[in-house]
């Protein structure tokens, strides 16, 4: 065999996998954290052994690209996977619950693989070399078609007892939230069961079922977001509403934990009017005669999940 088409083992590389609903994207980061390589497949959502395959090609494709036989690969996954078994749990794709996922990989690949929530990777991301990169405890947030969380603690993911730790979009939206609102809404049914979970008032679908109970007309979150920008007063109610509704939920988190700063991902978090608003209003909710917690926008944006991902299978080399 010709050596130099053989993939040689580089420890500082890192191979990560983000595993999304639609899509899966593999990353290949040099030792600066510079992408190396990157590509995008469907996910073939209704098929568990499908989806494994498909990571199984696309690892190979990265390793054929760079040369560079992955000693280790991260994975991103929606859901977590519960501790004593490794099944996961909470999964928007369905067919990955109750599944071994990582350990299944680890049998087909034959490396290492460590598996995390990718609200988790988008907040290992951020804190390793993004907008937080300076902050000892980071709360990351996602905000949008689902909404998630996950913390980083003196240098370390802090995932909990049962692997759940950041999940504060399903704690209900506090009730002085809706005090603080002057728009009468039903009660939302969330997916995991319980009702006016956060997650369906401050997700995508979320703001626009607010912008639905104020007047005749329904849009989606980005419509909404453009229709605020034109100074349509439906819009601008509903972002006030969304406004007041994520500070009251974020301060609860600060009242708790009282983190050096928030990251904010997803696609909500691209609109710019949060960094203005959000400060003042987080004033009324926190416990404390100032906020110093600061607010930020994801540096990485959509690839902050892929990125972590790929920070992830450092654990190999510790």
């Amino acid at each position: 065999m010709n050596f130099s088409n053989t993939p040689r083992a580089q420890s500082d590389l890192l191979f990560g996998i983000d595993l999304g609903g639609t899509k899966t994207e593999i990353a290949v980061l040099g030792s600066q954290g510079q992408f190396l390589h990157r590509e995008r497949r469907p996910t073939p959502a209704n098929d568990y052994h499908a989806i494994l395959h498909n990571i199984a090609q696309l690892l190979s494709q990265a390793q054929g690209a760079t040369r560079i036989r992955a000693q280790a690969l991260g994975i991103g996954a929606p859901g977590a996977p519960i501790p004593e078994t490794g099944q996961l749990k909470n999964a928007n794709t369905t067919c990955l619950i109750g599944k071994p996922l990582a350990i299944d990989l680890q049998r087909l690949l034959e490396i290492p693989v460590f598996l995390e929530n990718d609200a988790n990777c988008f907040t290992l991301s951020e804190a390793t070399d993004g907008a937080a990169s300076q902050d000892r405890t980071v709360f990351g947030v996602i905000l949008g078609t689902g909404v998630g969380g996950g913390w980083f603690i003196n240098w370390h993911l802090h995932t909990g007892r049962q692997h759940i730790a950041g999940e504060w979009g399903h704690n209900p939206l506090p009730t002085f939230a809706s005090a603080a609102t002057t728009v009468q809404r039903p009660s939302r049914a969330c997916y995991c069961g319980q009702h006016d979970c956060i997650e369906t008032y401050l997700s995508g679908p979320g703001l626009s079922l607010t912008y639905a109970d104020i007047g005749p007309k329904q849009a989606s979150a980005d419509t909404i977001a453009n229709r605020y920008m034109q100074g349509e007063p439906q819009a601008r109610q509903a972002m006030a509403i969304y406004v007041t509704q994520l500070a009251a939920a974020l301060a609860t988190v600060i009242n708790v934990m009282d983190p050096d700063c928030i990251v904010l991902g997803g696609g909500l978090s691209q609109m710019p009017w949060l960094y203005e608003q959000l400060p003042s209003e987080l004033e009324r909710f926190v416990f404390s005669h100032s906020v110093q917690t600061r607010i930020l926008r994801a540096k990485h944006g959509d690839s902050s999940g892929v990125r972590g991902a790929a920070w992830l299978s450092q654990k190999a080399f510790n």
